[in-house]
């Protein structure tokens, strides 16, 4: 599994190099490093905070759902391996030196968790989290789909029981307990931030809290 290092130095040409390398590291060297990482329960808003601290930098934004997940209709069926979503974000973005990364992946992304330069961490009350992602799934869906006897209904309803426990544990999977104990292995700066503010404020206290 090839490793990223966030202190290579590109400044010079290496043997071979291909025009796109170089401009990778002309970019690199550059651009100063603003790897945000957004994470939190789902229904904390993870996403939409993430793609509008990513618009406001005017940098990519990414997903951790998108590399976890194998795409299927409907989505969120199958897992990629962990190799192949390792592979897959280097490939795509790990090695720029700004972007932002919303989701969770304290469980398998180590290699990735060295080259943050910040993480913000979002917390919801349960009841709103639950109400938000019934209010989305009826979105993706429709209320026919998710209502008793739709073909959702089921699905939708288990999705709910699990994320209605993340504060307690007892569920596999994302959970506020390894959440915290994840926070504290980290060394970049780590900025908590309450959810259910307006999103504009939120984005206005992480550009504050750049390191």
């Amino acid at each position: 599994m090839k490793h990223w290092r966030s202190d290579q130095c590109l400044g010079t040409r290496r043997k071979g190099a291909s025009p796109t390398q170089m401009n990778l590291a002309i970019e690199r060297a550059m651009q100063p490093k603003r790897r945000i990482h957004v994470m939190g329960a789902s229904g904390a808003g993870v996403t939409t905070l993430g793609r509008a601290v990513a618009d406001a930098l005017g940098l990519p934004h990414h997903d951790a759902d998108d590399y976890f997940w194998l795409p299927t209709d409907p989505p969120y069926r199958l897992r990629r391996d962990v190799t192949s979503r390792l592979r897959l974000m280097g490939e795509m973005f790990l090695e720029r030196p700004a972007w932002v990364l919303s989701g969770s992946l304290d469980e398998w992304g180590m290699p990735v968790v060295a080259l943050f330069d910040m993480v913000v961490f979002l917390r919801v009350p349960t009841e709103i989290r639950l109400q938000r992602l019934r209010d989305r799934e009826t979105r993706r869906a429709s209320p026919a789909a998710i209502a008793p006897g739709g073909w959702r209904h089921q699905e939708i309803e288990d999705f709910l029981d699990w994320a209605a426990h993340y504060d307690d544990g007892t569920r596999e999977g994302r959970n506020l307990p390894r959440h915290l104990a994840w926070l504290t292995t980290l060394t970049c700066p780590v900025q908590r931030l309450d959810g259910t503010q307006p999103v504009p404020e939120l984005v206005n206290k992480v550009l504050t809290a750049l390191p």
